[in-house]
């Protein structure tokens, strides 16, 4: 997960250093979300904020920690780190690799041209960058990096270049630039043209403002404005008598951007996008941008977290919010909100427990790991780490997937979807009972490591095993430069973002999906797979969509949770697909509430659990509509024959199945190897409130930790 910080000192003197300094600090506040290079945009030494004179931007970016970027800060005698900056706006970034190597050509801050007119930080993805790409590219605009980002500040400045009047807000080119951006993302704009200023935008990634002020705030809550809303300014007593910018009517595809420029002169047209008009007497005020309050809280309490396409813009120490289109529904304001909490507990945001805020992350967690892997309107998918090897992996006689506890079951779900696309036998092991076996393997076997941390200490050895042996050795990790990673010979970052949570979940996820990707790479040239992949490849384009509709149904578990939380055993059954998320389910629910639980295949009912079931023994039963639908149907006939109350996690449009059920959970329906991804869900929300329930500590479970380290 990339890490955006930026500061802005109005009227409120710092010397150069002070503001390296806080650049830095908040950087490394964001060390623990994952990076592998770092960078800063500063004003040059000598130039001027005044904004009738341009200042020069000056780019500092670094491969590795953020060390190595403060120690470049200071090297050399070109910057005076004793010049006082009445006013000045830095940026600063902590990249996580996707597109393109680790470099510092890679590195955020990315700029526009060599005179680093525009520049920005972006944590997400843009999906349409090739697009917007090769259409910069026709006008004459020359990339430097193999990023996605860079098409940003490419593209704001063409808008600048084809602006219809001189004078056009530094907002207004945001606006016109989101609107052709299609992803997530989280964006922070500065510009030599817009001295002082700053814009901030986002999209589906995280960014929040925090406010320092010796001067009281005026109000706990900023208008949203639209249109010809007047500019509200945290330190002044409401809004001014100016018209802030507002609704831009909607731009053309990117295509006819320029058709649509030369348009609007021929028409002398003004734009539906209301001027900013500079506001006299700012007082003097500090301004934090951050992708999450631990960067902010030792500066100031008070924090205004964006949301979805909110634009904010900051001139003259005033900070205005907009959006674009009303919604219905919208808010409208922002609220000024103050910080009560612990640095460790604000990172939790507005979640109860890391676990929880892991759980809700996992729409945009999967998204992650499949960014710049998949191409949906192409149907091709590469996962860079794997490529080079990919011809070695197709003549191998097997694949063996090893794993402990979550990463163990993360395997079970795919074996059999990969058996399918690979036409491969599929060897799925818990790491100890494969060492203890002395397993044979051989030199055209090829052994996949699953390990969230890249640290498991079971998993680690089993890799040296195969190693020794000669077979081609796969790591899929959660953390760039783990051991697993290291000493792979190539390998899968699933990208999920740190999981503090020691209840693994979006990690969990995230392998699922990395692990059919990988199954999708492999059978890209089988003619008789097409359609099959075809299905899968669409399932996993709407996923993020439907996790986000598995987690509405939050309230109605926690109310099963409270009918659950006072029984001492709990089975999940289920089989197919989604004996996989028996397991996990069952052992989640083991991990933080301490309850027995036991995870079933519905086919072994009769050979032994049977006789476990009565009306006091709840059984959660996942039920989907695959192949196994008819015999899942068998087993829940089974259990309501000895007055069992099943509760199901079904399909919603199932009626023959939720007519049996004493509770349902009903979820959307994909494609039946994705499904997995929809019911684990369920059962990692009803772990949680049933550990809450219970009074116990979600995130440190007892007598576990995160990374197992040792045997």
């Amino acid at each position: 997960m990339c890490g955006i910080f930026a500061y802005l000192n109005y009227q409120v003197p710092r010397t150069r250093k002070e503001v390296f300094d806080t650049l830095v600090k908040g950087l490394q506040r964001l060390e623990y979300r994952g990076y592998d290079s770092a960078g800063i945009a500063v004003d040059s030494p000598g130039k001027t904020t005044n904004k009738d004179a341009n200042s020069n931007i000056c780019l500092i970016k670094k491969k590795g920690k953020v060390k190595a970027l403060d120690e470049a800060l200071y090297n050399g005698d070109s910057m005076d780190l004793q010049e006082e900056l009445e006013t000045h706006f830095g940026i600063a970034h902590t990249r996580w690799a996707t597109h393109g190597e680790p470099s510092p050509i890679n590195s955020h801050p990315h700029r526009s041209d060599k005179n680093n007119e525009f520049v920005v930080i972006h944590n997400g993805i843009i999906t349409n960058y090739k697009e917007l790409k090769k259409y910069l590219n026709s006008k004459g605009y020359k990339f430097e990096s193999e990023t996605d980002t860079e098409v940003i500040p490419k593209l704001i400045k063409y808008v600048y270049d084809n602006r219809e009047k001189e004078h056009l807000s530094f907002s207004t080119l945001v606006e016109r630039v989101i609107q052709q951006l299609e992803g997530a993302f989280a964006l922070v704009f500065k510009s030599s043209h817009f001295p002082g200023e700053a814009v901030a935008t986002r999209r589906g990634s995280p960014l929040l403002i925090g406010v320092r002020s010796q001067f009281e705030l005026p109000s706990e809550h900023i208008p949203i404005q639209y249109n010809s809303a007047p500019y509200f300014s945290v330190l002044h007593d409401g809004p001014k008598a100016s018209r802030g910018p507002g609704t831009l009517s909607e731009l053309e595809p990117i295509a006819r951007i320029q058709e649509g420029v030369q348009e609007r002169n021929s028409r002398n047209k003004t734009d539906s996008v209301v001027e900013q008009q500079e506001v006299v007497g700012g007082k003097a005020v500090e301004y934090y941008f951050a992708s999450d309050a631990s960067a902010i809280i030792e500066h100031t309490n008070k924090v205004i977290y964006l949301e979805d396409d909110d634009i904010a813009a900051v001139i003259k120490g005033n900070l205005s919010l907009h959006r674009m289109n009303r919604q219905t529904g919208d808010s409208p304001s922002r609220a000024i909100q103050t910080l009560q909490m612990e640095l460790q507990q604000i990172m939790k945001g507005n979640f109860e427990a890391f676990m929880q805020k892991e759980i809700f992350e996992q729409p945009e967690s999967v998204v992650n790991t499949m960014r710049g892997r998949i191409s949906f309107d192409g149907s091709k998918v590469i996962l860079g780490g794997l490529k080079d090897h990919l011809k070695e992996i197709k003549r191998c006689r097997r694949l063996i997937m090893i794993g402990c506890g979550t990463s163990f079951h993360a395997a079970v779900a795919t074996r059999q979807i990969l058996e399918e696309l690979t036409e491969l036998p599929v060897m799925v092991e818990l790491a100890s009972d494969f060492l203890d076996r002395y397993t044979p393997v051989f030199r055209d076997d090829v052994c996949f490591f699953i390990s969230q941390s890249g640290e498991t200490a079971d998993t680690l050895m089993a890799l040296r095993y195969c190693k020794d042996r000669g077979a081609l050795t796969v790591g899929i990790t959660n953390t760039v430069g783990s051991s697993i990673s290291r000493e792979t010979d190539c390998g899968v970052h699933i990208n999920a973002g740190p999981e503090i949570g020691v209840a693994s979940t979006k990690a969990y996820t995230s392998q699922f999906v990395a692990i059919i990707m990988f199954g999708l790479m492999m059978s890209e040239d089988r003619i008789s797979m097409q359609k099959r992949r075809e299905e899968i490849i669409i399932g996993l384009k709407d996923l993020p969509d439907m996790i986000k509709k598995v987690l509405e149904l939050d309230g109605k578990i926690k109310g099963i949770a409270q009918e659950l939380y006072q029984q001492k055993s709990l089975l999940v059954m289920g089989r197919g697909f989604n004996y996989a998320t028996c397991l996990e389910g069952a052992l989640k629910i083991k991990e933080i509430t301490y309850m027995h639980s036991e995870g079933i295949l519905a086919g072994e009912l009769k050979h032994g659990p049977l006789a476990l079931i009565d009306k006091d023994m709840p059984v959660i039963m996942v039920i989907m509509r695959d192949a196994c639908y008819t015999k899942c149907q068998n087993a829940l006939q089974q259990v309501t024959a000895r007055q069992g109350r099943p509760i199901l996690i079904c399909s919603e449009d199932d009626p023959e199945t939720i007519k049996y059920a004493y509770q349902t959970i009903g979820l959307p329906h994909t494609v039946d190897c994705l499904q997995g991804v929809l019911s684990v869900i369920p059962l990692q929300l009803m772990s949680f409130h049933l550990a809450v329930l219970r009074g116990f500590d979600v995130d440190c479970p007892r007598n576990l930790a995160k990374s197992v380290t040792v045997e």
